[in-house]
């Protein structure tokens, strides 16, 4: 999970749990509503998460924390960095209420428990002498985690990207033994779709803008169905493999956070590996990637052409994702930008950009 450190005014609640309750009178969000107006101030249910309840809900775990929780930079769930009594130090994930069923996170659990058990670096989440990994506290769900302690990988380094490369390859060794029950399905269509209505419900676009958003996921919805995967290409994947998920050192990385695990094309957790801005710096990428890869399983080539729908499946989700999730506090200070007419003239720009790659894919195998 991501590690770099925030201010606690951004994403750590102020005061005491008691103070916080008594403060949100019952006026809480839905998580599951559709985007408010820009200066709604409902109280969030992750207000309540004050450092002494935090620190309440890992203590009743049978730990002893001498000192407090010191809140990391996530935006999805809350994530705090911790120490116990006896030095050992963990991360603490507050799942979002509403996201995820409790049975797709134990999945996520059980999958990073395989892959601790075949050596694959990581962090699998904490359990008690009952064996359980997710724990409830005062209407939260939460994790464990062993902190691990590193950096982020430079793509620029040959040696890093073949090392990254063994990394996804073992996940995907793993990965490719069983398939997930409970958690999605990388869906483009669905992706495309959902996030469409997430930002079309928004009072976010000016008319000008709705006309050209619309036309634009309307060009790109037959091209995105055309370079859609098969069923048959689905693994369980990390789902998403950016570089602020990858720690360690020049000799090793681990791969943590999985909490977007979900079944996809191997090259889904691949493709964002792959920033160089020449065709030159892109092969070598590409090729020290899968060298390092093809270390622990195959890799079919033929993925490499639904690296641009990936690509445009990422763009239109987060932006949409932002709007869905306005009404907690951390993403109007975290995303300012993206209520702006502004962002939304340049991300229909990029989306017509990516139209146009899609048209004609540069990764033909």
């Amino acid at each position: 999970m991501p590690i770099d450190p925030v201010s606690p005014d951004d994403s750590q609640s102020s005061g005491t749990s008691r103070e916080l309750d008594a403060r949100s009178n019952g006026n809480t969000w839905s998580t599951t509503s559709a985007p408010e107006g820009h200066g709604d101030t409902r109280f969030h249910p992750f207000d309540a998460l004050a450092p002494d309840r935090v620190v309440a809900a890992v203590e009743s775990l049978g730990f002893w924390l001498p000192g407090e929780p010191f809140a990391l930079n996530s935006y999805e769930n809350r994530v705090y960095h911790l120490a116990d009594d006896d030095r050992r130090r963990w991360v603490a994930k507050f799942y979002r209420p509403e996201r995820w069923s409790r049975a797709q996170i134990l999945e996520e659990h059980a999958f990073l428990a395989e892959l601790d058990e075949a050596g694959v670096p990581g962090a699998p989440a904490w359990a008690n002498e009952a064996g359980e990994t997710l724990h409830r506290f005062e209407g939260f769900d939460f994790a464990l985690f062993p902190h691990v302690v590193g950096r982020a990988p430079e793509l620029e380094s040959a040696e890093h990207l073949y090392q990254l490369g063994e990394l996804i390859g073992r996940v995907h060794a793993v990965g490719r033994k069983s398939a997930f029950r409970e958690r999605e399905t990388l869906s483009p269509l669905r992706i495309l779709e959902e996030s469409c209505a997430s930002v079309l419900a928004s009072d976010w676009l000016s008319e000008r803008q709705r006309d050209s958003y619309q036309r634009v996921i309307e060009a790109l919805r037959p091209l995105v169905a055309e370079q859609s995967w098969p069923e048959s290409a689905l693994i369980r994947t990390h789902g998403d493999c950016h570089i602020g998920n990858m720690l360690g050192r020049d000799d090793s990385f681990a791969l943590v956070d999985f909490d977007d695990c979900l079944s996809a094309p191997a090259v889904q957790d691949l493709w964002m590996l792959l920033t160089g801005q020449s065709d030159p710096e892109l092969h070598m990428q590409l090729s020290e990637v899968l060298e390092g890869y093809e270390q622990h399983c195959e890799f079919n080539r033929s993925e490499l052409k639904w690296i641009e729908t990936l690509r445009t499946l990422r763009m239109v989700r987060h932006s949409a994702w932002v709007v869905r999730r306005w009404s907690d506090p951390a993403f109007p200070q975290a995303f300012s930008h993206v209520a702006s007419l502004g962002y939304w003239d340049d991300h229909i720009r990029s989306l017509e950009q990516q139209r146009v790659a899609l048209s004609a894919p540069r990764w033909l195998a």
